[in-house]
């Protein structure tokens, strides 16, 4: 196979988890750009109508945006419902979509930390589990977990008052790795992103005067002495998604500019 068709996606459909922003739409516009046709869920449909329409401009590929609760699982059985008639087959399934919430680590009540496993990996389970399925019939297919750096370590109260959130994170690297293995009969490949800071909306406060101390600090950990952007996740995405990492599954990729080595 040559390299430009190793790295080629043309032909395969892809479902994004909250790929209306951030790191979500990063890795959709990655896959677009190397030729997949997108689907893009989340909650908020205005943010993926706005992106969808930035996708099909630029990339010249389909895309559909369709609202989904993926910690409800009639709404994920309506989303795919409509992905799958729209589109006729889910070749790549990434799991972008998440959540934190903050509060003192003696305080956290209990009613967040279950909504918090409820949508970072039950939701996972409950989406993964259904495509999955469908990836069977086809003969085969490709899913992206998105972890976090913070999966592997520890967090200062201070800096990340989420105690849940680290959990929730390697959760979904040991899903990945049990997962890889169980699906590998079915030719289902099953590959994890830990991404560190990235540059997305989310983070974009740190751009304002104010904060201008904070990103420093974030920087000041970062060996490459700077934060993700876009370029940084999509060239990662779709070589975990394409025949470029055919024989990979199981594994977790760190993309952090060096922060988890230091």
């Amino acid at each position: 196979m040559k390299l430009t068709e190793m790295f080629s996606l043309k032909g395969k459909v892809a479902l994004v988890t909250g790929g209306g922003r951030g790191i979500g739409k990063f890795i959709a516009a990655g896959l677009a750009e190397a030729s997949a046709d997108v689907i893009l869920t989340s909650r908020k449909v205005a943010n993926l109508e706005a992106t969808a329409a930035w996708i099909e401009a630029n990339y010249q590929v389909r895309t559909a945006a369709i609202a989904c609760d993926m910690s409800k699982e009639d709404t994920v059985d309506a989303m795919l419902t409509e992905a799958i008639g729209r589109f006729g087959r889910i070749d790549i399934l990434v799991n972008n979509a998440g959540a934190t919430w903050g509060a003192p680590t003696l305080d956290f009540p209990l009613e967040k930390w279950d909504w918090l496993f409820n949508v970072n990996v039950r939701g996972v389970w409950i989406l993964t589990q259904k495509v999955a399925r469908r990836m069977k019939e086809q003969g085969g297919g490709n899913i992206i977990n998105i972890s976090s750096v913070m999966s592997f370590r520890g967090s200062l109260e201070e800096a990340h008052p989420a105690v849940p959130y680290n959990s929730t994170k390697a959760a979904i690297n040991l899903l990945t790795m049990n997962l890889a293995v169980k699906l590998a009969p079915y030719n289902i490949r099953v590959n994890a992103i830990a991404p560190g800071f990235f540059h997305t909306d989310m983070m974009a406060y740190i751009d304002k005067p104010e904060y201008q101390a904070m990103r420093q600090a974030i920087v000041n950990e970062i060996p490459l002495r700077r934060v993700g952007e876009i370029d940084d996740m999509k060239g990662v995405a779709v070589f975990l998604a394409s025949p470029a990492s055919q024989f990979m599954t199981g594994h977790v990729l760190v993309v952090d500019g060096g922060q988890i080595a230091k």
